[in-house]
């Protein structure tokens, strides 16, 4: 099985795309997994870094306003379309998924063109042009928000990595805090804006900080690349970590009580993942929705809300520095904001790309059986030895490519397709298995004398039900387990 995903751009865009890749390769090794992006992306670093391929095709921007430069957005279309039909062909793609960004127009209308199926992942509660487009091209379409308004959308939730999705906050907390040099004994604000820092966030922290450690609270600060020594605190008995960048937001979690961050949607997805509350500061640019994103999160009790023009010193001294001090308060917004978290996105988004691909034989086989003539007649002597006429290559993006072959799947691409079903954001399910290979799909497992031995398929058996709630302790100056 040849899956090919279009996720580039931003790591809003890359993130859930590598996690799908790593889901994928989870439920079977032998899946192969191709990236598209552009040149000056992230992915360019990110996609490397995780082990998968990435094919190169050319950006093709739009402008947001008329200008001489959207006289050339046809033709560089083109350019980019012809080039990601090509790698669909050299790959013998079974199926392209989408995530949107500039990557994703073209590879949606080849793959259209070159009738290789589709899958559309939309993270955001506002689709962006790309993905309302693959919405119209393919009913496989899936969100990460569930007030996503999208043609054919089902609601399963943003993918993350595993890394986080897994992660126990309080079996972790202890060493954590001390591989950032923290105390086990104090609560912890996270302050993060991204890969890149936050300017309002850093500006609004200097005046706040020593407040906050007068109050016994420690603060991890997360201050992106350029900003390192924008914050000078005087040395005392409460810490305060700068770091410019983390790239293990796992430990970062695990060592935090509370996060002041952005709203973006795959920070709304880890931290409810993780049951760590926030206050979110959407970012002011853009059609606001990272104000949608962090909405449903704060309406349900699971952090804060506050505009970046609101976010002053005198507001985290006022309103948010009371709440870090109010240890039950945090407890049950952690709970609230982990009753919200979608662990297994990755895994259910897996499940419908392995059973899209497994029903196309039988879509296709449907479709010539259709366009198949009632009655078959002889064709006339003189037409049986004319030589083959070659097939037209010209037509719109739209127009279907006829030189693609079916190929016979090989392994990866036999499962079988089970009910269709997938959840509504419900991530108890036990539908998590792994393939045999056997057509025995990610349904209901087979019966028990028909598994393979357990050493051979360490994903066979279903996810134990994970609870949705966490347990914080009470203690003294803490606001998570008591660690020993």
């Amino acid at each position: 099985m040849r899956v090919v995903l279009a996720g580039g751009g931003s790591a809003g865009h890359i993130e859930p795309a590598l996690a799908l890749a790593d889901a994928l390769r989870q439920a079977d090794s032998s899946i192969q997994v191709t990236c598209l992006g552009t040149a000056r992306g992230l992915e360019t670093r990110l996609v490397p870094l995780r082990g998968y391929e990435l094919e190169l095709i050319p950006a093709v921007p739009l402008p947001r306003s008329v200008t001489p430069q959207l006289l050339t957005v046809p033709g560089r279309l083109a350019g980019a379309v012809h080039g990601v039909g090509s790698i669909l062909d050299r790959l013998g793609a079974d199926v392209l998924v989408g995530f949107g960004g500039y990557v994703a127009t073209p590879a949606y209308l080849a793959a259209k063109r070159h009738k290789v199926p589709i899958v559309v992942h939309e993270a955001n509660p506002l689709p962006g042009i790309a993905n309302r487009l693959g919405a119209h091209l393919t009913t496989h379409v899936f969100t990460g928000h569930p007030d996503t308004k999208l043609r054919n959308a089902t609601y399963l939730g943003l993918p993350i990595r595993r890394q986080i999705a897994e992660l126990d906050r309080f079996a972790l907390g202890d060493k954590a805090r001390a591989h950032f040099g923290l105390r086990p004994d104090l609560p912890v604000l996270l302050v993060f804006g991204g890969s890149q820092g936050a300017m309002s966030l850093n500006r609004a922290l200097t005046g706040a900080v020593s407040a906050i450690r007068s109050a016994g609270v420690q603060v991890l600060h997360v201050t992106g690349p350029k900003h390192l020594n924008g914050i000078q605190a005087p040395p005392g008995a409460v810490p305060y970590v700068a770091v410019p960048y983390v790239d293990r937001m796992d430990l970062a979690y695990a060592a935090a009580d509370f996060a002041l961050c952005r709203a973006g949607a795959m920070t709304c997805a880890e931290l409810t993942a993780v049951g760590l509350p926030a206050a979110y500061v959407p970012l002011p640019h853009g059609n606001g929705e990272q104000r949608l994103n962090a909405l449903p999160i704060v309406q349900r009790g699971g952090g804060l809300l506050v505009d970046d023009s609101e976010l002053t010193a005198e507001w985290i001294k006022a309103a948010l520095l009371p709440v870090l001090t109010n240890i039950d308060q945090v407890a049950g917004m952690s709970e609230a904001a982990a009753a919200m978290g979608k662990k297994d996105a990755d895994r259910w988004l897996a499940k419908a790309v392995i059973d899209v691909v497994a029903a196309e034989p039988v879509h296709r086989a449907a479709a010539v059986a259709a366009d198949a003539p009632a009655v078959q007649r002889p064709a006339p002597a003189v037409e049986q030895s004319a030589a083959p006429q070659p097939q037209p290559q010209s037509g719109s993006l739209f127009t279907p490519r006829t030189t693609r072959q079916q190929r016979q799947q090989g392994p990866g691409g036999a499962h079988q397709q089970q009910n269709g079903q997938y959840p509504a954001g419900n991530d108890q399910s036990d539908g998590w298995s792994q393939s045999s290979g056997q057509g025995t799909g990610w349904g209901q497992p087979p019966a028990a004398e028909q598994r393979p031995p357990q050493a051979q398929l360490p994903l066979a058996q279903p996810l134990q039900a994970r609870p949705t709630q966490a347990q914080p302790p009470q203690g003294p100056g803490r606001h998570r387990q008591a660690r020993s």
